[in-house]
């Protein structure tokens, strides 16, 4: 090989190593864009305890502050709801008390929500009485007012007749709320699996609370009003009272399809929805059709809120609710936020999880609920 053809063949080496060294470095640079872009729009594992959170929907019936504490330690602002539960819940007035008093001392962690009991009712001035107990708790920083299931599942008249969320009774009641300002927020009816044998249940987590509570286990009393009753009462209700801020917690115990929810939320533009205790049957449907529960998500982002449904008693064991708060959270935020295949102890099969954009996430995590509850987490 003479010197011209050696010089030459270094230069057409040279050139292929510098090709493929830009080439190298094109594709690294696209790599890292894509990093860069796939952070930019989606939280992972790392960002849960940076991120902002509300979980809004919690029990603190106790001056313990287990939860209290765990909350603030993993960035969490949380609401607690006082609920008319007779023997399982304290009496109504320690409930406030509790609530007034963590809600004094920790004004930037803490909001929180009250209730009443059906006690009286066939007094006719019960709907006056309600009023002015409620007309305190505003004044003591109450941000709105829970009704519990037992309205249309135990309360009777004494007639011995069942008492409906549509009964006239609480019409001026809720009337006073949206006239305060103030947030309706209601556990009607349950899971339409309580309408089903144990073994038929969708979800461990029902099979679970209905075989230990079968007061409320529906299939066993066809006596008591069908699902559908207790959907009919509360929309009924809601017909009655458009104008008012509404919370359905437990994802408006329409939580087995989000075609239904989607069709209550449209119908009702007022109301939202919170995920307590409901994420299971949300993670079942993303079993037959992830997409499906994504894009409900994302539509209705706006509407959505996080809770969990956490209980704090002077019985509670603090390491066992610890344990429980951080397994819960974090499952939680595995399946908003990664497309992993998950696996929870309520469901048989896997899933994967629906890696919401951030912004979709903050909302459902944060957002939404500064905006129902403007005042909620202020000195």
């Amino acid at each position: 090989m003479n010197s011209i053809s050696t010089h030459f063949s270094k230069v057409l080496m040279l050139g292929i190593m510098l090709s493929f060294g830009c080439e190298k470095a094109s594709k690294q640079k696209d790599s890292s864009a894509e990093k860069s872009k796939e952070s930019s729009e989606y939280y992972t594992m790392d960002d849960f305890q940076t991120v902002q959170k509300i979980d809004i929907h919690v029990h603190i019936n106790s001056e313990k502050k287990t939860l209290l504490n765990e909350a603030r330690d993993k960035n969490f602002k949380i609401l607690s709801m006082a609920v008319d539960v007779a023997g399982h819940y304290p009496p109504m007035e320690e409930q406030l008390r509790v609530r007034i008093k963590h809600k004094k001392e920790n004004p930037k962690e803490i909001a929180f929500a009250t209730a009443f009991t059906l006690e009286g009712w066939d007094d006719p001035n019960w709907s006056d009485n309600v009023i002015r107990q409620l007309k305190n708790d505003f004044a003591n920083g109450a941000l709105g007012v829970k009704v519990w299931k037992n309205i249309g599942m135990v309360e009777r008249d004494a007639k011995g007749e069942l008492i409906m969320l549509d009964h006239p009774k609480f019409d001026p009641i809720f009337q006073f709320i949206k006239d305060q300002n103030k947030v309706l927020l209601s556990h009607a009816g349950e899971p339409k699996n309580c309408w089903l044998p144990i073994e038929e249940m969708t979800v461990k987590n029902d099979q679970n609370y209905f075989s230990k509570n079968p007061e409320f286990h529906m299939y066993k009393h066809p006596e008591m009003p069908s699902y559908e009753d207790q959907i009919e009462a509360r929309d009924n209700m809601l017909e009655k009272n458009r104008e008012v801020t509404f919370v359905a917690v437990h994802l408006a115990s329409l939580e087995w399809s989000v075609e239904r929810i989607a069709s209550f939320l449209d119908h009702f533009p007022n109301a939202s929805v919170d995920l307590a205790e409901r994420i299971s049957h949300l993670q079942s449907q993303s079993i037959k059709d992830r997409e499906k529960v994504r894009n409900f998500i994302i539509k209705y982002q706006d509407r959505i809120l996080y809770g969990t449904d956490f209980s704090e008693s002077d019985k509670s064991d603090p390491d066992a609710l610890r344990k429980n708060m951080q397994e819960v959270w974090m499952h939680d935020w595995k399946y908003f936020n990664t497309d992993e295949t998950l696996s929870v102890p309520q469901l048989d099969t896997s899933f994967e999880g629906l890696k919401l954009p951030k912004g979709v996430v903050d909302k459902i995590y944060y957002q939404n609920a500064t905006k129902i509850f403007p005042n909620g987490w202020k000195q």
